[in-house]
């Protein structure tokens, strides 16, 4: 079976220390291609230095992270372009981006401001956008409502909402990002996609973070996919192999691999 994570951050230093051997785990685990999101321009270098030594495996986008918009947001946003424009075949994707009121909502028009900007640069560049949507899916979809376009689509990264707000991003064009959230007990993830066809689903790790049961609460790896891919079989009661073949060829689909 071949899988792909379509969001992992598999270049941070969290993976320093033994990059290859996990890169090793996600070939035996028939994880073949990794998306990456950038976060900000502190994060180019270490995104590059994985396209490089992975090529057709680890696979770049571009964005800049709401958790990273601040002061500097227009200078961030410049040098971020500057690179997407510059190269944009390069990029399957404009991500992380979107709206992060968990943790600092002071950022919120900054934010804002940026998610716009960058949508502006996926619909000119008819890439999809990658949307991080941690307790903001009303803004999010404000957003959206306002920017809806033909050329607007994408990802609801790491998708944690409900039944309706499923139904309201696929509606709007956008795929769901299911990972290790849809393993967790009382995570109630399960409850909202029990309706969802797996057309409209891509699976992700979003390593380091959010690690799958059994492993949750340690360090994420993409060779954790299948284990993703395992419950959503099960919560839908189709065949693993079923599971792989949609998912992948939805990401194929989405990214244009």
């Amino acid at each position: 079976m071949e899988w792909i994570d379509t969001h992992t951050h598999l270049y941070l230093p969290q993976f320093d220390e033994d990059r290859a051997e996990v890169m090793k785990r996600c070939e035996t685990s028939g994880v073949n291609r990794l998306l990456l999101p950038n976060i900000d321009t502190d994060s180019l270098d270490q995104v590059d230095q994985m396209v490089k030594d992975y090529p057709g495996r680890a696979i770049p986008m571009m964005g800049l992270h709401p958790c990273s918009v601040g002061e500097d947001v227009e200078e961030q946003l410049s040098r971020i372009g500057e690179i997407l424009f510059n190269d944009p075949q390069r990029f399957v994707a404009v991500g992380e981006i979107g709206i992060d009121l968990y943790w600092d909502k002071s950022t919120f028009e900054k934010q804002v401001l940026a998610f716009k900007r960058q949508i502006e640069w996926a619909k000119e560049l008819n890439k999809p956008i990658v949307i991080h949507a941690r307790d903001s899916f009303d803004e999010i979809f404000a957003v959206l409502d306002e920017e809806k376009d033909p050329r607007l689509f994408g990802v609801f990264h790491c998708f944690t909402g409900t039944e309706a707000q499923a139904l309201k991003a696929i509606d709007l064009g956008f795929y769901l990002g299911i990972g290790g959230v849809l393993t967790f007990k009382n995570g109630g993830l399960d409850q909202s996609l029990a309706n969802i066809p797996i057309d409209h689903m891509v699976l992700e790790t979003d390593s380091p973070y959010l690690a799958p049961v059994p492993y949750r609460g340690k360090r994420n790896e993409s060779s954790y996919i299948p284990i993703i891919g395992e419950k959503l079989a099960q919560l839908k009661e189709i065949p693993l192999d079923e599971v792989a073949k949609v998912t992948t060829r939805n990401a194929v689909k989405l990214f244009s691999l």
